[in-house]
């Protein structure tokens, strides 16, 4: 009987949240992928083969243009995956995804995610119910990048990655924030001034240290704490997450 991997506070919660069952059937699968900063995992258009669990480390997904600018449109950590899109309905990816902080992570063949939501209706409630989740920090992302200010979309940026970082400094360049941020190298520049000058960040040699969370968090939009809220609860599905019939759902 193969070994299941141990999923504590260091593993990836969507694993951690399957079945026994699904698990054993999983488990034996799992890869341990290791990739550098700014690696791309896949590009947009690009044909998805495995699905992608952080167990430490962070993927972004960003969106694409024509001209070849791109801004980050949500961004996944321990608590879920890239590529369940792919198990669920189509193998293409809708977005370029790159590797936002190393870390831990592992990954499964597609067609093993397939057959386990296929058969299993808690892989489909709890793949249906990330999936929503990550949407919702879609939806919030594009709201926040079009009304809030470039310091207050810093501040939620770097509380998201504080949370997944586990307190530890973050590698990152203004270029590399502006990228993020879908915003231009002087305004990120002027934006990481004025979070130094208040005390709440600490900026060197392209790192980024946190020096008073509370602080931060306050000068962030509400977008934080209104997609955290959201991750922390998305773990319980609602029994009417999927549906057999085509009936009014209860709400």
């Amino acid at each position: 009987m193969p070994k299941l991997r141990m999923v504590g506070p260091q593993g990836n919660r969507l694993l951690g949240a399957l079945e026994p069952s699904s698990r054993k059937r999983i488990d034996p699968h799992l890869e341990p992928v290791t990739l550098k900063l700014g690696a791309v995992v896949c590009d947009a258009g690009g044909l998805l083969k495995h699905a992608y669990f952080p167990e430490g480390s962070v993927l972004s997904l960003l969106t694409v243009l024509e001209n070849g600018s791109a801004i980050e449109t949500a961004n996944i950590g321990r608590e879920g995956a890239f590529g369940l899109f792919a198990a669920m309905y189509s193998r293409v990816s809708f977005n370029r995804c790159l590797v936002q902080l190393e870390g831990g992570m592992v990954r499964c063949p597609i067609e093993l995610l397939q057959s386990e939501f296929k058969n299993s209706e808690h892989v489909r409630n709890l793949f249906v119910s990330y999936s929503e989740t990550l949407l919702s920090q879609v939806q919030q992302t594009v709201a926040c990048n079009a009304l809030h200010s470039t310091e207050e979309r810093m501040c939620r940026w770097l509380l998201m990655m504080h949370d997944r970082a586990e307190g530890e400094a973050l590698p990152y360049t203004h270029e590399f924030l502006s990228e993020m941020l879908g915003a231009n190298r002087k305004s990120v520049t002027m934006a990481a001034q004025a979070l130094q000058t208040a005390g709440l960040i600490s900026y060197r040699r392209g790192k980024i240290q946190i020096v008073d969370r509370a602080g931060l968090e306050k000068a962030s939009c509400e977008c934080y704490a209104i997609v955290k809220e959201r991750f922390d609860a998305f773990l319980t599905p609602p029994s009417t997450a999927v549906q057999g019939d085509t009936g009014q759902r209860k709400r």
